[in-house]
């Protein structure tokens, strides 16, 4: 799918953001992951709460995440598909996220991404974002051995 007059080089901003904004996940550089958030972003995460309203409301969360991954961290992206026109963007993604655990065995799972974005007078910013993981609706668990 294409958007009618899209950007040609949003596609490669909005790449180009994401693997910045990897690279600082897996370097648990929380004050560069959160340079790729706009102050207003509305993240609707796997974990935790229901949603998360403002840059400063993600920080917290995404310091907890990291507190909980005392190892080196996986965080990588797979099928994206960025679309874009104008001052908005939005991307869809497979993400293959976790970390090592005590043994020094890396330990992850395949979820799904996506995020809206919004070109400010700084860059492209994350003004949406969405983590979710499938799961089964007869046991309510998350499946999180499917591979892509």
């Amino acid at each position: 799918m294409n958007i009618e007059n899209q950007d040609p080089l949003i596609p490669d901003q909005i790449r180009t953001l994401l693997e910045n904004w990897s690279l600082a996940v897996r370097n648990k550089d929380l004050d560069a992951i959160m340079a790729a958030y706009h102050p207003d972003v509305v993240a609707f995460d796997a974990i935790i709460e229901l949603q998360f309203k403002g840059r400063d409301a993600y920080s917290k969360h995404w310091a907890h995440c990291l507190n909980l991954c005392p190892g080196e961290m996986l965080f990588e992206q797979r099928d994206l598909v960025v679309q874009g026109a104008g001052n908005v963007a939005f991307a869809h993604w497979l993400n293959h996220c976790g970390a090592t655990d005590a043994n020094g065995v890396i330990q992850g799972a395949w979820m799904r991404g996506s995020a809206g974005y919004l070109r400010t007078p700084d860059g492209w910013k994350i003004v949406h974002e969405h983590f979710s993981a499938p799961f089964d609706m007869a046991s309510g668990k998350a499946l999180f051995d499917l591979q892509p």
